[in-house]
């Protein structure tokens, strides 16, 4: 039987609930609809799969036993997910001497492979015209500080370090340039 053109609607929130009460079947149902999204985050981050897998795991450990700290005033029940990932990601690649940076051309080789496995069939897929558009948009540092910090992984000490900039100003910048990319994306 083929795949559904689109995947139905998915409850994050909802999901995230069960989990808090403890229904295991909910954090498979986030697993199966999203670990291979939550991969591709931590394998950006860590550049190693096996340890992007083992981020993964812990992550979704995070999420079972954290699931009843989401708050939905605060932001998505998927966002929220995502952040676990991304944090657990970047607290395995807190030594600097393992940092490994990925040259323009392997990132965008790796971006299209991931979105040729995306394929059509997911509405999620991210418009990679609009946001390249978007970032075009932002000050050439303020770009750069976004980069850095969501596709390179650097924490913003390292960021900063790197710009030869005040760390309260790439605080700033990335705060900035989020809301900018958030209300050009809409």
């Amino acid at each position: 039987m083929p795949l559904p053109a689109t995947l139905p609607p998915f409850d994050y929130e909802a999901a995230l609930l069960a989990c808090a009460r403890g229904e295991r079947f909910a954090l498979r149902a986030l697993y199966e609809r999203e670990s291979r999204w939550l991969l591709g985050v931590a394998l950006r981050v860590v550049r190693d799969r096996e340890r992007a897998e083992d981020v993964l795991h812990d992550a979704f450990m995070q999420v079972w036993e954290h699931a009843a700290t989401y708050q939905p005033a605060l932001g998505s029940a998927r966002g929220w997910i995502y952040t676990v990932v991304r944090h657990a990601a970047l607290k395995a690649v807190r030594d600097p001497g393992r940092m490994q940076v990925m040259d323009v051309t392997e990132l965008t080789a790796l971006s299209d492979a991931q979105q040729r496995d995306a394929g059509a069939e997911d509405d999620r897929a991210l418009d990679t015209d609009s946001l390249e558009r978007c970032l075009q948009r932002l000050d050439e540092s303020r770009r750069a500080c976004v980069v850095h910090a969501f596709v390179d992984g650097y924490t913003h000490e390292q960021i900063a370090a790197r710009l030869n900039t005040p760390l309260g100003t790439v605080k700033s910048w990335i705060k900035r340039s989020l809301a900018s990319l958030k209300e050009c994306l809409a």
